[in-house]
Formats: structure tokens, C-alpha cells, sequence
């Protein structure tokens, strides 16, 4: 992912969690508020998803999921994404399924172009 979609302040993940609207699946949970600036996303996996390997493998399939779906999002809102325990074991054809869910069910992605979406 690129560094100019990256969301790197604390404040910013705070005021996302404070503040934005929320919804979830198996595997993860996205979070996102308004933005005045361009869209920017950020990730957390917590230790109770495993150790240190797997969390980064956790993490690394979620931002290339989302690398691959952000020309389809609207620039108006900053995302957290929130993997939740089944994400450990979850192949990144799920996590992908998952994010397009939750994307999907948030109104931020069209459905009727969900073939163009590479699942």
C-alpha cells in the first residue's frame, strides 16, 4: 500500500474508533469516519491474534485486499480495519471476500460492479 493512503496517528485511529460508524463480519471489523482531506486506511491486529509472524502475515493480506479495492471507494472517509481472531486462519481470498462484505454492507463499494472486484 501506498504511504499517501496510510494512516499513521494515534489521534487519527481514536477519533475513527470515538466517532465513526462500524460493521463487522467473521473475520474483521471496519470502522470509518468523514474526511476532509483524501482517503486514508489504517490496520490493527491485537496479540490475541497470535504472535509477532502472524499478525504481520494478517496484516499484510489485509492491505493488499484493500490495495486492489481502493480505485472503487469513495475518497471522502478514512477506514480502520480491525482483524478479528478468525483472521489468523482465514486465506486471503476470504479476508478479501470479508473486506468486499463489509465495504459492500457500509455503502462504500457498488454492487452492481462486483465482477470487476478480482475475487
Amino acid at each position: 500500500m501506498q504511504k499517501v493512503y496510510r494512516l499513521n496517528k494515534n489521534s487519527s485511529f481514536s477519533y475513527i474508533y470515538r466517532n465513526g460508524k462500524s460493521y463487522a463480519c467473521k473475520h474483521l471489523v471496519l470502522l470509518f469516519a468523514p474526511t476532509k482531506f483524501n482517503l486514508k486506511v489504517g490496520f490493527s491486529v491485537s496479540k490475541k491474534i497470535g504472535k509477532s509472524v502472524v499478525r504481520s502475515k494478517v496484516k499484510r493480506r489485509l492491505k493488499e485486499a484493500f490495495r486492489s479495492l481502493i480505485p472503487y471507494l469513495n475518497n471522502d472517509y478514512n477506514y480502520v480495519v480491525v482483524a478479528r481472531s478468525d483472521a489468523s486462519t482465514a486465506s486471503f481470498q476470504e479476508l478479501k471476500r470479508s473486506l468486499i462484505y463489509v465495504l459492500t454492507k457500509s455503502g462504500h463499494i457498488d454492487t452492481s460492479r462486483s465482477a470487476e472486484y478480482e475475487i
